[in-house]
This record gives structure tokens, C-alpha cells and sequence, in this order.
């Protein structure tokens, strides 16, 4: 093994790294952040082989780390096809008709923030959810007189609660495969934190909403999308049983692969019932759906999933990996976290660290995705040692690396947002309850330690365990 890189170079190399991404995701205005990534990934390289780590050792390191998010991968990809098979079958035009039901007037900022969290579980985008949904929900909201503001803040709240709880987002697989969990525990290790935020939140909408209930709006923007969404497909309460059958097996704690691809057979069936040719049935779940509909709204809504539609991510994915990977096996994360970890001296402050680092990345790297990977690598070791299972990480990474990244004006989910909605980023965020709510409740849990699960012994055992495979796996790399 080489020698222990100086903090200095270690510092000099998240400096150029982050350089890089402020380039590509702003200056070029590219939104990309994979040739970044590689390039720092380069960089990172030299800086340790010139501390004396050979490239063997690193190699390994890398494919170590891509390793690692195979299974991410795997679920990444089962997701896409879930989408296209759910959007095609018409179980997620179902699941928005029916949340479109939920307005009124008197109670809209609650009942708009609802029908975002319905839709973004079902499409599994906050994205997706704003700038079709979200935009329809602003001009509502002009024509009752509510400042649009508010109604961005119970649209953007609503969105990320979806995009952070549904098994169909990105976010959600990415963070339990970076922090060593799985899927559905780490969903289910949320509901102790999304619930009381998005309490708060809702209360909070309704003494909003209060000076407005009885006043007549204009609900044309909603009812074309509902004529829209019902033009093109059958609608039905029986298309509720894939996602009814999804939460079940959650509920049960089967593992996240076979219950995804139940969900995607009977997304196959639906679509079987809404008339799709067996011929469309494979480029349907390999490139997704592409709506019909001429309502603009309607398509942007609809026409996505896929397997393919997937790729995006996964590169990123592994881009991240391998920048991580040798930054990982020259032990450059190691020293950084260390020195970040000085302060930490329990698991309130282990917690609270993680958290400031999230919303940290959020606002230099402008990346959700990076603030979810990054920080993960970075602490997944030190959770480790305080015996904190990996879920504990993995929520963290989502309470405040996904929550908090539409919140910063220059980031591409603040700018997207608020390029959606028409409403300044800085001037929603007061608003956006949910999403600055939630990261306070998760450093209170910390410091409480309510909901925080320790490792049994055995399971101790088996990560240092790990740890020594993957440090002898390592010296036998550097052997040859």
C-alpha cells in the first residue's frame, strides 16, 4: 500500500472535483456531471500513485465500488420497466385521475400538496410531478388569489415526498445501495421521519389555505388533464391492485427484485386489459411509453419508463463509483471523513455531520445525486463504527441530500423547480415546509436516538468481517 496522502492533496483533489462539476453543471449549462467525475476520477489516480499506490490496488478498489452498486443497478433497471409497464397499463393514469379528485377550493393547498404526493409516488418524479401536475396546481392556485409562493411550496413538498418514498425514484434505490442497505428497509426506516415532517407541513398549508376556503376557482387546467388522461386510457379502481401488491410485499419485507418484477407482470397484465398489442409489449418496457394524447400536459406526464430510460442514472452511477472507488482504496475518503468526524463525538453529532455535509454538497456541487453518493462513501465507515445500521445513513442521505436540493437556487432541482413553477427559488423556500422540516426531524432523531438501530454483535461481526475480505482482497491486488 502507498503512503497516507496528505490532508492537503486529499482537499486540493474535492476542490478540483468540484471545480469540474461547477464547470460542466453550470458554466456549460450541460446538467451533466459523468465527465466530471471521470476527469476528477483521473486526477484523484495521480495524486495517488504519486503517494505510491499502484494501479492494481486502485483498479481493484474501483471494481470493488461498482460492485457494490450492482444491485442498485439491477433495481434501477427492473424500475424502468415497472414505469413503462404501469404507464402503459394505465395503473399510474389511474392513480393521478383519481388523486386529481382530491382538490378543493377551501382546503387547496393541503389537498394540492395530497394529489403531488399521490402522483410522485406513482411516477416516481418530482420532476415529472412539478412540471405537469405542479404547473396546472399554479394556475389554480392564481385563480383562487393564493400567492403562487404557497402553492409552489405544497407542490415541491408533496413531490419530494413521493420522489423520496416511492420504490419507482431514482434517489430512493441510489442511497441504500451507496450506504449498504436495501431497498425496502430503507423506505420503511423512513416513514420515522417523512411522517411527522409531512404532518407538520400539512398543518402548516392548512393555516395557510385558511383565508381562502369558499372562494370559487377556475378547475379548467385540472379537468383537461383528467379528460385528457381518461381519453387515452380505461380507468379503474382494479388497476390498484400492482401498486396495492408493491406495498404489500414491502409490508411483508420480500426482497426488492422479486417484488419489483411481480409489480412488472402485472403491469404486463394491465396493459393486456387496456388493448396493447403483445407486439408493443417489449418496447414498451425496454424504451417505455410515449403518449398519444395531444394535450401537451398529458404527454409530458405519461410518456416516460423504460428500461433504457434508465441508462442516465446508471452511468452516473458508476462514473460516481469509480471517482469513489479510488479515492476509497487510497484511503483519500477515509481522511477527509476523519478529519470531518473530529467533532463528532456521539451519535447525535455523527448524524448531525452527515446532514451538514448533504445540504453541503447540495449548495458547491449542485447535484442531488452527488449529495446522496458522496457523503455516503464518506461516512458509511464511521456509522459503521458506532454500530449504526446502514439504514440510519441511508435515510439521512435522503432527508437531506434528495429533501434539500430543490432549496438551493443554483442546484438542478432549485433551478428546475423553480423553471417549472415560474416562482423564484429563494422566494418558495419558506413555503416548501416538507423539505427543510424534514432534515431538522432527522438531526433530532440523532441527537434523541429515537428510531436510530444499532448493529447486533453478529451483524458487527460481519461488516469488519467485510471490512478485512475487501483489505486482504486488496493486498492480493497489489501482490501482482
Amino acid at each position: 500500500m502507498g503512503r497516507k496522502i496528505p490532508m492537503w492533496q486529499v482537499l486540493i483533489v474535492m476542490v478540483v472535483m468540484l471545480a469540474l462539476l461547477y464547470y460542466e453543471i453550470m458554466v456549460s449549462n450541460s446538467g451533466e456531471a459523468h465527465i466530471a467525475l471521470l476527469v476528477a476520477a483521473v486526477f484523484a489516480t495521480i495524486v495517488a500513485i504519486a503517494n505510491g499506490w499502484k494501479w492494481n490496488y486502485l483498479e481493484k478498489g474501483i471494481l470493488a465500488a461498482i460492485n457494490r452498486s450492482m444491485q442498485a443497478i439491477l433495481i434501477l433497471l427492473t424500475v424502468g420497466l415497472l414505469i413503462g409497464s404501469w404507464i402503459a397499463g394505465g395503473v399510474v393514469p389511474t392513480m393521478i385521475y383519481y388523486g386529481l379528485m382530491v382538490l378543493n377550493p377551501g382546503i387547496f393547498l393541503v389537498a394540492g400538496c395530497i394529489l403531488c404526493c399521490i402522483v410522485s409516488l406513482a411516477t416516481g418524479s418530482s420532476w415529472t410531478t412539478a412540471g405537469t401536475i405542479g404547473v396546472a396546481l399554479i394556475g389554480v392556485g392564481m385563480g383562487l388569489g393564493i400567492n403562487p409562493a404557497m402553492t409552489a411550496g405544497a407542490i415541491i413538498s408533496g413531490a419530494y415526498f413521493g420522489d423520496k418514498m416511492s420504490p419507482l425514484s431514482d434517489t430512493t434505490n441510489l442511497a441504500p445501495a451507496i450506504a449498504g442497505s436495501t431497498l425496502f428497509e430503507h423506505i420503511r426506516h423512513m416513514v420515522w421521519t417523512v411522517t411527522p415532517s409531512l404532518i407538520i407541513a400539512l398543518i402548516a398549508f392548512t393555516v395557510m389555505g385558511m383565508g381562502h376556503a369558499g372562494q370559487n376557482v377556475d378547475m379548467s387546467g385540472v379537468t383537461t388533464l383528467m379528460d385528457g388522461i381518461a381519453a387515452e386510457f380505461w380507468i379503474s379502481p382494479i388497476l390498484f391492485i400492482p401498486p396495492i401488491f408493491v406495498i404489500v410485499m414491502v409490508a411483508l419485507r420480500l426482497p426488492a427484485l422479486p417484488a419489483l418484477i411481480g409489480g412488472v407482470t402485472l403491469g404486463v397484465i394491465a396493459m393486456a386489459m387496456q388493448g396493447v398489442s403483445p407486439l408493443d409489449w417489449g418496447p414498451t418496457l425496454n424504451w417505455g411509453y410515449e403518449s398519444v394524447s395531444e394535450i401537451p400536459e398529458v404527454y409530458d406526464l405519461l410518456s416516460r419508463g423504460g428500461m433504457q430510460n434508465m441508462m442516465w442514472t446508471i452511468s452516473l452511477v458508476i462514473t460516481a463509483m469509480v471517482f469513489g472507488g479510488v479515492m476509497d482504496a487510497s484511503e483519500q475518503l477515509k481522511t477527509l471523513a476523519h478529519a470531518v468526524m473530529k467533532g463528532a463525538k456521539n451519535v447525535g453529532t455523527t448524524a448531525l455531520v452527515a446532514i451538514l455535509t448533504c445540504i453541503f454538497i447540495n449548495i458547491v456541487a449542485c447535484d442531488q445525486y452527488l449529495a446522496i453518493i458522496l457523503p455516503g462513501r464518506m461516512y458509511k465507515e464511521a456509522f459503521e463504527d458506532r454500530r449504526l445500521k446502514h439504514k440510519n445513513l441511508s435515510r439521512i442521505l435522503e432527508d437531506a441530500g434528495t429533501m434539500t436540493s430543490s432549496l438551493v437556487p443554483w442546484n438542478t432541482c432549485g433551478a428546475t423547480m423553480s423553471t417549472f413553477l415560474g416562482v423564484p427559488t429563494l422566494t418558495y423556500i419558506p413555503y416548501a415546509v416538507l423539505n427543510w422540516v424534514n432534515p431538522i426531524v432527522s438531526a433530532f432523531y440523532g441527537f434523541t436516538g429515537i428510531s436510530m438501530e444499532k448493529m447486533t454483535d453478529h451483524e458487527y461481526e460481519q461488516v469488519m468481517e467485510q471490512r478485512a475480505l475487501d483489505h486482504e482482497l486488496a493486498m492480493k491486488a497489489l501482490e501482482k
